[in-house]
């Protein structure tokens, strides 16, 4: 096996972010819908409780903070704005939330506190300073191993069915020429099995306005999977490679907390004579059970060739394609002793470069998944192969039109920021016309 087919055998998951760069224009904005919308009728079984996380010192907002339903597992996390909208079943309109953030108390606010969509929860920064190591924190390498080691006992060890909400959105500068939103099912595997996560896709919706993309009809492969792929424990081949050790050198940064836990910052990057593009970011391990609770980490890009071959799958001839950015961000949730996937993000962004043109063109694609609810499943239900969603999907190609605003119904999404409702008032507004 070559040096090359050896990098894309480890990092394979980059085919599954793979770009579709067509040339031509497509039909424009589609005025129906191929779901139901029921959310009509599900709007009297649930409240909607609104609200923004911030800093207590600086007022600044904290993204993705995550709000959950005390003594359920529903949940959802707060968009790049600090905002978040909470449904809840009624029955529940009695009950308190927890809202958490790395670095962060917990703090602990009742559901009657939150009137209009302005309430404010304020968190307040931890102390960090660690008193009692059980790690040498001269030898980071060695709490990577341990970290390994307790894999099969830190992680959900339970077949478990997950509901959760998938957004990816695709801006030529500053404008959204794409978005597609999607619930699905994520049919989820104890962590100790090798045997893969599969999804179903239940209710989707998108807009793309194909006239924007300078001739390109631009797509991207791998949906909801591309956001379970990066579930770095459930995949370790991704960065715990057998040869980790020889691949990475580890440092610690300064300590954070958690859900009131100590938590160690492990950095990593790539040893400066390995040549193959691999991974540099950060590690948060949870210094009681050592387990991971959140991965930030991007891939290198140097070599521009190499970097549009991993992620390019076809292009014009006369434009030369190439990724500037590619980060990743996977977080887990602890439930009774046991950590689990709760939110994946990737963003990418790609420069296109025509030949005999003077400017070139930036896309930005985003693309998140968060886990709003999730149930074990004792039977071990699993999904026939025709009703799986394929790994290879392109999710705009899944769904047709842009329904109103109660599409979602009691489903918990992320609240969309200022730039996106813009985009779907623009998409509504458009559909008007249409029609």
């Amino acid at each position: 096996m070559d040096r090359k087919s050896t990098f894309l055998s480890r990092n394979g998951f980059t085919f599954l972010l793979c770009i579709f760069l067509i040339i031509g224009y497509s039909n424009n904005l589609q005025a129906f819908s191929l779901f139901q919308d029921t959310g009509i009728q599900n709007e009297l079984n649930y409240n909607g409780y609104k609200g923004i996380v911030v800093d207590k010192t600086s007022n600044d907002p904290l993204i993705s903070a995550t709000v959950s339903l005390n003594g359920t597992n529903i949940s959802t996390i707060t968009n790049s704005e600090g905002e978040f909208l909470l449904k809840v079943p009624k029955s529940n309109a009695s009950a308190n939330i927890t809202v958490s953030f790395l670095g962060y108390k917990d703090k602990i606010v009742s559901l009657s506190t939150l009137k209009g969509s302005k309430t404010k929860i304020q968190l307040s920064a931890s102390i960090t300073e660690l008193t009692e190591i059980n790690i040498d924190p001269r030898d980071p390498e060695a709490l990577i191993k341990a970290v390994m080691k307790k894999r099969g006992s830190n992680y959900q060890s339970d077949n478990t069915i997950m509901t959760a909400f998938y957004r990816e959105t695709i801006k030529r500068r500053r404008t959204y020429v794409s978005l597609s939103e999607a619930v699905v099912d994520v049919y989820k595997k104890p962590y100790a099995s090798d045997k893969n996560d599969v999804i179903k896709l239940y209710k989707a919706r998108k807009s793309a306005d194909y006239k924007k993309l300078d001739t390109l009809t631009l797509k991207l492969q791998g949906g909801p999977s591309s956001t379970l792929f990066i579930d770095v424990m459930k995949n370790p081949d991704l960065l715990f490679t057998e040869d980790i050790l020889k691949i990475y050198e580890f440092s610690f940064d300064k300590s954070t907390k958690i859900n009131d836990r100590y938590i160690y910052v492990l950095k990593f990057k790539q040893k400066p004579y390995i040549q193959d593009l691999y991974y540099y970011g950060k590690l948060y391990i949870d210094s009681e059970t050592l387990a991971l609770t959140k991965a930030v980490f991007s891939l290198k890009l140097d070599d521009r060739e190499e970097a549009s071959k991993l992620f390019v799958r076809k292009k014009p001839s006369r434009a030369k394609v190439y990724p500037t950015v590619a980060t990743y961000n996977m977080n887990y949730r602890e439930k009774n002793g046991k950590w689990y996937y709760g939110y994946g993000k990737i963003d990418l962004v790609f420069k296109v470069n025509w030949k005999k043109k003077l400017f070139n063109s930036t896309y930005k694609l985003n693309i998140e998944m968060a886990v709003t609810d999730w149930k074990k499943n004792p039977e071990n239900e699993n999904l026939r192969a025709r009703d799986r969603l394929k790994s290879t999907v392109v999710i705009s190609d899944e769904a047709s039109g842009f329904s109103d605003p109660q599409f979602w119904g009691e489903y918990n999404v992320i609240e969309p920021e200022k730039s996106i409702e813009s985009a779907i008032r623009k998409i509504k507004k458009q559909l008007r016309k249409l029609n």
